[in-house]
């Protein structure tokens, strides 16, 4: 109703402003039945749309004014054309909408599907792993040694099963767009945070992030950012074979920062490029030791960045090694004395 006031006080300054003869004004609601299908779900807003704009252009538009009137030559047949191209559009409108959700659904369906079986791999081994320790360790004599190493290996497992079902609630949270609360974040802060929780991870490698000169404020929900950089320095530790060391690189540009997760290590083949991403790759180290494959961590990495509107992609990184990218929507510059 509101698009519709708005265009019938567009139509009548129109009028005014060429004295009571108004041209544009057939066109101008027609724009607003586009608006009204485009915003709206089904078919009845958009048609009730197109029947109030016909009949304003009717009866506020056309000779006699502010009078319905289909006696004059021509006016059926033009009133007619109007109605059914605005009905037209309507309906069109709403099937394209009705196409892309349909795609949408089928994608994230897709993309459910190959977490599920990512999940599958990485729940089941670890607990077999934990099972078979606990079960060592009560049946046999065992000397202190071995039993630290079992203890170690239940530690291991048991963390990376903790792992796992961070990820998990990630994907509930992002499962549906209107769960995630965004705030204005320090991105620096963020990256900051991640890297000292890292840190406490037994085996994590050195990380050395950008300085930048500007404060760059991001809209996040900052657990879930935080969540990507720890996967993908995980991500680092658990695949990149000769890596010494994480860079992370950023850059402002267009209204999006870019931030990059860089190492040195052995980096990844171009021809598995499309497969890392959508969680349906699992590494030769990860079929060698039936641990953790890389598809779950990076799918819900993706599944997050593509919730805060922004695109995660893989590639080469400059220091030798594998580079993961993502791009956020920022706020302009904040910049500091």
């Amino acid at each position: 109703m509101l698009t519709l006031g708005a265009t019938l006080g567009l139509t009548i300054l129109l009028s005014f402003i060429n004295d009571d003869n108004n041209p544009f004004a057939m066109a101008v609601f027609i724009m607003a039945v586009v608006i009204v299908a485009r915003w709206t779900d089904g078919y009845v807003w958009g048609i009730f749309a197109a029947l109030i704009g016909t009949f304003c252009v009717n009866y506020i538009f056309t000779y006699p004014f502010w009078a319905f009137s289909i006696d004059y030559t021509g006016y059926p047949l033009t009133f007619s054309v109007m109605l059914i191209v605005s009905i037209l559009i309507s309906t069109l409108t709403t099937q394209i909408k009705q196409q892309e959700r349909l795609r949408f659904d089928i994608e994230r369906e897709k993309m459910y599907s190959n977490l599920l079986r990512a999940i599958a791999h990485d729940l089941r081994t670890p607990l077999t792993a934990i099972i078979g320790a606990s079960s060592t360790i009560q049946e046999q004599e065992l000397s202190a040694d071995d039993l630290i190493r079992l203890a170690e290996g239940i530690r291991k497992d048991a963390e990376w099963l903790v792992r796992v079902t961070e990820n998990l609630l990630s994907v509930t949270r992002v499962s549906d767009h209107g769960m995630i609360k965004k705030e204005d974040e320090v991105l620096e802060e963020i990256i900051g945070s991640a890297i000292m929780k890292y840190h406490r991870f037994p085996d994590s490698l050195p990380v050395e992030s950008d300085t930048l000169k500007d404060i760059i404020l991001v809209p996040m929900e900052a657990m879930l950012i935080e969540q990507v950089l720890i996967n993908l320095f995980d991500n680092v530790n658990a695949h990149a074979e000769g890596a010494s060391k994480i860079w992370i690189h950023l850059k402002k540009e267009n209204g999006k920062v870019f931030i990059s997760v860089e190492d040195d290590g052995c980096g990844i083949p171009t021809s598995l490029l499309p497969q890392i991403l959508d969680g349906t790759y699992l590494s030769k180290r990860s079929r060698s030791d039936d641990r953790r494959s890389m598809g779950i961590g990076l799918s819900v990495c993706r599944s997050i960045i593509e919730a805060h509107e922004g695109q995660l992609s893989a590639g080469k990184s400059r220091h030798g090694g594998a580079a993961f990218v993502f791009s956020l929507p920022c706020k302009e510059n904040m910049y500091v004395e």
